[in-house]
């Protein structure tokens, strides 16, 4: 068993309350339950020795060797299968949790271990070492039966349970059991959670397994049905709207950034966060993806939930918003360091909780106003009045350093990327008074817009570079402005764009992938390096398609592509040696990745994606024509 298997070796399953991440190895190494946001009962991820893990694997003999593993998620679903192939047979391990596709949340939850085999005989190895509380807590082990033991932690119990043929044993307070099936043989454990004291679960039998395996196949099935996209990319796009999906707590409709905490930003590095809750701009972003998709439902989900938060008010700082919250929209999220666990390959600290929920971030008004103007809602009086709400507010607060989209704890700035979603929440404020025949202050927000457009153009603008900056009175350069177009401050053609692009092109592209910035340029108040962000190589992707570099855009999306990891997955971001960093899966990835999809083929159609219309120079030729000056020396020499 890898102590610490790459970030990339995992495949996600869940039940839209809850995720487990699961090894190439067969390995539950991260499970946090009964909520994302809950304590963990598997966090091995985060500390080989004190975080717990579920193995369900195939084992060689002593001293043999041979084992070749291979992942997959089963066509279209959220079902994950195992493969283990060795001289002697080859076996599989399915991981699947049943959806719960409900607005009450619950506190049992299901995670079911199928094996099978396929080919010859395959000895088998399950051990389950729960640690409650991110390791912090002790439990006790109650075994019932040969088939059924009881682990209670405070506060959660934790059933495993086996089908007939599979007898579990106590290790401890730990529970083994070593088996071998034969070709056309299977068998099942089941892993249920719940609060202490519930009733214990039913007996799970093949036929039963066999039944909620279909079961959640055909929930995948038909969900994935809603989706409209038919697009080049079709495998590539579900798979991320599946993990979306996945990551959106189905009680409330809020979407979560990633399914884990304390996954580095840098191998041995402090930038370890918590994206275990629903951010304000990542969730508002979604909304049109959504909708361009087909799931009409989930997005009016998020909006629902969004016009709740600025009703209930109740922010630490006073404003209609905070950038984060809960998934059930709770708005403390107190920090803490985990400092018994060593972190992902030493990567300390571990934190739980997040400290920047307090931080002002002026851009989430301007996504949020997208977010509820995209798709109708203030078009009610509830939606206008919470609109109208945070446009006063905005209108006498916009003109104000802030801590920025990337969270910087490193003092508040004048953002230009904070000026432009203002510009946005205004702009669209406007347009929307005016659809809707809604009574409002338009000639404030007017006045409001016009001076953040014209303080953008005059102080986020760089000369000598010829490029809209990451702050006022810098040079420095920010990815995060890739959104320009897209939010309609300015034409992808326009000239003073394209010398932007020019210059990311130039200074935060590395072979497709996108720097957010330039730390040493540009401190943060945080030591260490970081990858390339997956979010700003896909805004990359779309904003060269929308400028009309489409052989360039489509090129680095195909290479983008490339770094999924093999069940089609992302991270936060890409290491230097093509290796995933981050919390992962991330849904800012795969909502960006969808987005440049779009784009792509939108513009593909445009234009024409055949030969006769692929006339720009291809990227990879970069390097191969030699420079006439250079073929002049050349000729002169001989």
């Amino acid at each position: 068993m890898n102590a610490y298997p790459p970030i990339a070796e995992h495949g996600m399953v869940g039940d839209l309350q809850t995720a487990a991440l699961v090894s190439s190895g067969g390995v539950v190494d991260w499970w946090c339950t009964p909520r994302f946001d809950s304590p963990s009962v598997f966090a091995s991820l985060l500390d080989s020795e004190r975080g717990g893990f579920c193995r369900l694997a195939a084992e060689l003999p002593s001293g043999e060797h041979g084992m070749t593993t291979r992942q997959l998620y089963l066509s279209d679903t959220a079902m994950l299968i195992t493969r283990f192939l060795s001289p002697d047979g080859v076996g599989e391990v399915g991981d699947f949790m049943m959806p719960i596709d409900s607005s009450r949340p619950q506190d049992r939850h299901r995670l079911v271990r199928v094996v099978r085999v396929v080919r010859g005989s395959v000895p088998f190895v399950f051990t389950c070492r729960p640690r409650f509380d991110y390791g912090r807590a002790s439990h006790t082990l109650v075994t019932t039966d040969d088939h059924a033991a009881l682990f209670q932690g405070p506060g959660t119990d934790l059933w495993a349970q086996s089908t007939p043929g599979i007898p579990l044993r106590a290790e401890g307070d730990d529970l083994t059991a070593r088996f071998t099936l034969s070709a056309g043989e299977a068998a099942a454990i089941v892993l249920t959670s719940g609060a202490a004291g519930d009733p214990a679960p039913e007996r799970p039998s093949l036929d039963s397994v066999a039944d909620d395996f279909e079961e959640c196949r055909s929930f995948w099935l038909s969900w994935l049905r809603s989706c409209t996209y038919r697009g080049r990319w079709q495998d590539v796009v579900n798979r991320s709207a599946i993990t979306l999906k996945l990551l959106t707590y189905a009680p409330t409709g809020a979407p979560i950034a990633a399914a884990t905490m304390g996954l580095p930003e840098q191998i041995g590095g402090e930038r370890n966060w918590d994206y275990r809750y629903t951010w304000i701009r990542d969730a508002s972003l979604s909304v049109r993806a959504l909708i361009d998709l087909g799931f009409e439902s989930e997005a009016h989900a998020f909006r629902r939930w969004l016009r709740d938060r600025i009703e209930a008010g109740g922010t630490a700082g006073g404003d209609p918003l905070q950038i984060m919250y809960r998934v059930d929209g709770e708005p403390h999220l107190t920090e803490e360091i985990l400092d018994h666990l060593e972190g992902y390959q030493g990567s300390y600290p571990v934190r739980a909780g997040n400290a920047a929920a307090d931080q002002l971030q002026l851009d989430i008004y301007g996504e949020a106003s997208d977010a509820l103007i995209v798709g109708g809602d203030v078009g009610a009086i509830r939606g206008w009045k919470a609109l109208g709400n945070v446009l006063e507010w905005l209108a006498d607060h916009w003109d104000q350093p802030d801590e920025g989209i990337w969270e910087t704890r490193g003092g508040r700035q004048n953002f230009t990327y904070s000026r432009l979603m203002t510009w946005v929440a205004f702009d669209r404020g406007i347009r929307a008074a005016q659809t809707f025949s809604r009574p409002a202050d338009t000639d404030r927000w007017t006045r409001a817009r016009d001076a953040v457009f014209r303080q953008i153009v005059e102080r986020g603008w760089h000369e000598k570079r010829k490029a809209f900056v990451q702050q006022y009175d810098s040079d420095v350069l920010d990815a995060s402005l890739l959104l320009m177009p897209k939010v309609g401050f300015l034409s992808p053609h326009d000239p003073d764009w394209l010398t932007t692009l020019d210059a990311m092109d130039e200074e935060l592209v590395s072979d497709s992938l996108v720097y957010r910035y330039d730390p040493a340029a540009s401190p943060d108040g945080l030591r260490g390096s970081e990858g390339t962000f997956n979010l700003c190589s896909f805004f990359y992707v779309e904003a060269l398609a929308r400028s009309g570099r489409l052989v360039q855009a489509r090129h680095a999306f195909d290479k983008m592509l490339t770094y999924a990891n093999h069940v089609g997955l992302f991270a936060e971001e890409i290491g230097p040696s093509g290796e995933q960093l981050g919390n992962f899966p991330q849904a800012f990835t795969h909502l960006s990745l969808v987005s440049a999809a779009m784009a792509l083929d939108e513009e593909l159609a445009r234009t024409g994606s055949g030969p006769a219309a692929d006339v720009q120079r291809h990227p990879a030729t970069h390097g191969l024509r030699v420079p006439a000056e250079s073929r002049a020396r050349g000729r002169g020499s001989g």
